[in-house]
């Protein structure tokens, strides 16, 4: 190579990575990414601490990242480089069978905050175990598709981590409190239980599991002639997709509206009422999970005319949104709780609203990250 074309080479690579670090700060900021479903990290705040403590550094890094120009199209062009080298996981999730994008939770159950939210759950249970005593008080951590749908990951996959965490968190908890969602799910592992480009679990998963619980519980077991099954979407790419920004094959999503449709009204944050569960108006945006509804509420009321005289509160993440639903014929009343947008003592919740059951529900992967379990024993 002469001079001449070494300097051209470093003048060119020097554009590349000054010209596009430029046009990054330069930009407006994007506040939200609609793909990911997610808020994006702004410009952290200069300060002599921040600056001294690294934390400013680590923030910057994070701002470069998500506010980088073009940031989609980078992300789907590295991840299309990947599939032509035959790869088989890129962003930590797998090319799975059948066109799944499957997600691996690479040191999630084995993490400090996993421990940590196990020990959490211990102490909930222990704390509310007299109050909610005789069968009322369920824990239902959910598996996540990396774990049920093992035969459709690529070779040398080891999804274990996951069914070893979920075992541990059963041995601390009162007897009779864990219902095991991934016993039920392995039953029907040959059927669409979750979505191909999300994380979560498709209703009729949630259909299955809440027919074998609800005979636990001695509650009506409903059958899918009880309802009529409405596709409402197929054209749904989740969050896992995003992630990747490629092209993937789009899933379907089915709501089961029970033919005898009862009377409820749903509160949201102390919003006016609304008389359905679904908000079809996220079918027309990326987020048409979101039609389970509309999204997440630190506290949803649901009050029906069931006459049961029994109120449940659910300790949940956005598993518990599909759901739900099936619960409306068996409580007068259904609190629905996600604490990590819950600003209130959940024991006061708790001592003022004379619930006589409780559920917590959650995703494997859900539980082990979140780093506001902590706050259920408040």
């Amino acid at each position: 190579m002469t001079r001449r074309q070494s300097i051209n080479t470093i003048t060119l690579f020097c554009i590349l990575i000054f010209g596009f670090t430029l046009a990054t700060l330069v930009k407006p900021e994007t506040k939200h990414s609609e793909s990911e479903n997610r808020d994006l990290a702004t410009m952290p705040k200069l300060s002599a601490e921040t600056l001294l403590s690294g934390e400013f550094e680590s923030d910057y890094e994070t701002y470069l990242t998500d506010q980088f120009i073009l940031r989609d199209k980078w992300i789907g062009l590295k991840t299309a480089v990947e599939r032509l080298m035959l790869k088989s996981e890129s962003k930590d999730i797998y090319f799975a069978d059948n066109d799944y994008l499957i997600e691996k939770h690479t040191g999630t159950f084995t993490s400090d905050t996993a421990a940590l939210n196990t020990r959490v759950l211990q102490q909930f249970a222990q704390k509310y175990g007299e109050q909610f005593g005789g069968g009322h008080m369920t824990f239902m951590v959910v598996p996540n598709a990396v774990d049920i749908l093992r035969d459709k990951l690529p070779a040398y996959a080891a999804p274990y981590d996951e069914e070893a965490y979920l075992t541990q968190i059963a041995a601390v908890l009162p007897e009779g409190t864990w219902f095991d969602a991934g016993e039920v799910l392995r039953e029907h592992a040959d059927e669409e239980l979750y979505y191909r480009t999300d994380h979560h679990w498709k209703t009729l998963a949630a259909f299955y599991v809440y027919q074998a619980w609800a005979k636990r519980q001695g509650y009506a077991v409903p059958s899918e002639d009880d309802f009529e099954i409405e596709t409402v979407t197929e054209e749904f790419e989740g969050t896992v997709q995003s992630k990747l920004g490629i092209d993937a094959r789009p899933d379907s999503i089915e709501l089961y509206l029970p033919k005898d449709d009862p009377f409820y009204t749903v509160e949201k944050d102390g919003a006016e009422p609304v008389y359905r569960v679904y908000d079809y108006s996220a079918l027309d945006t990326k987020s048409k999970y979101n039609v389970f509804f509309g999204g997440n509420y630190a506290l949803a009321k649901i009050a029906t005319r069931a006459g049961t005289g029994r109120r449940i509160l659910i300790v949940k993440d956005s598993y518990a949104h599909c759901f739900v639903p099936f619960l409306i014929p068996e409580f007068d009343e259904i609190d629905m709780l996600d604490i990590r947008y819950y600003n209130q003592k959940l024991s006061e919740l708790i001592a003022q609203n004379g619930y006589t059951d409780l559920l917590f529900l959650y995703n494997a992967a859900g539980f082990a990250e979140d780093t506001a379990m902590g706050r259920i024993l408040y």
